[in-house]
């Protein structure tokens, strides 16, 4: 096998066509150059270059490998640099995981902000529900999630991201829009209700139960999606609980109304990671995070 040093002495060689220029560019004598070629030829099992008293030429294996030897010594250069910067976290891969729900408020600025901070990382994004993200930061999968509460503290560590209200979502000119003013609990109780699923969305379930008289009889649909609730509340079907985010999805022929019994802004996200986190790019990442939330 060939060395780097017999290379780069081919290399010169083959640019200067002069071993004499050759060895004085690379500070070393003749002799000892015109072995480092010969050994490489060998090596190679062709000849690179026609020499005589006169002139060098590169054969016509010599040019088809001076290509390859140029890009072999440049990744040789890069290489520790490269690894200086996977281990010092400024470059690698960062696979993300993320709700539906978190594409519409929180993911974009956050990916602008990994652009900007650590531009030499790559993303990986997967769409999943919190549970699937949960499992797949357990099993490595995923570096970073962007999911609702609760957690598993002695296994994640995380930090809240966003806060957000939850709305009503209405057919346009449903009874209720008319009413201008926070819809009370009470007003809701005969209304079709389009219900997040007790398994796939159990957050949004779990909190709309919490915060709202919901009565199974009202349920017509159970989702998983915010996007299918609110093209669902569009095509007639009923009403749904969403958060606010849900505002930007821009879909025509649905409302937003402000609920009188959600108190504060009760929807939470946060970013999560196993504590054992081995992937400099993401402590990177949460030292950047941490900065920004104090």
């Amino acid at each position: 096998m060939f060395t780097f040093d017999q290379l780069a002495g081919f290399i010169a060689v083959a640019e200067e066509l002069h071993f004499g220029r050759a060895a004085e560019r690379l500070n070393m004598t003749q002799p000892p150059l015109s072995r480092q070629i010969q050994k490489l030829e060998r090596s190679v099992g062709a000849e690179l270059l026609q020499r005589d008293n006169r002139k060098v030429q590169l054969t016509h294996a010599g040019v088809a490998f001076l290509d390859e030897a140029r890009r072999l010594l440049a990744l040789a250069e890069r290489a520790p640099l490269t690894a200086r910067r996977i281990a010092s976290g400024r470059s690698g891969l960062l696979r993300i995981g993320f709700t539906a729900a978190s594409g519409l408020s929180i993911l974009g600025p956050l990916l602008e902000e990994i652009a900007t901070r650590l531009p030499d990382v790559d993303i990986d994004l997967q769409e999943l529900v919190t549970g699937e993200q949960v499992q797949a930061l357990q099993t490595g999968e995923l570096d970073l999630g962007l999911a609702r509460p609760p957690f598993d503290g002695e296994v994640f560590d995380s930090h809240l991201l966003y806060r957000e209200s939850l709305v009503l979502a209405v057919p346009t000119g449903h009874p209720l829009a008319l009413l201008g003013r926070d819809i009370d609990n009470d007003e809701l109780k005969d209304e079709p209700i389009i219900m997040h699923s007790p398994l796939q969305a159990r957050y949004f379930y779990d909190l709309v139960i919490r915060t709202f008289p919901v009565q199974h009889g009202n349920v017509v649909h159970t989702v998983s999606q915010i996007l299918t609730m609110v093209s669902l509340v569009a095509a007639n079907r009923g009403v749904a609980f969403v958060p606010h985010s849900a505002t930007a999805l821009g879909i025509h022929g649905v409302e937003f109304l402000p609920l009188a019994g959600s108190k504060g802004e009760p929807v939470e996200l946060h970013a999560i990671w196993n504590r054992k986190v081995e992937n400099p790019a993401l402590g990177r990442l949460l030292t950047e995070l941490e900065y920004q939330m104090e």
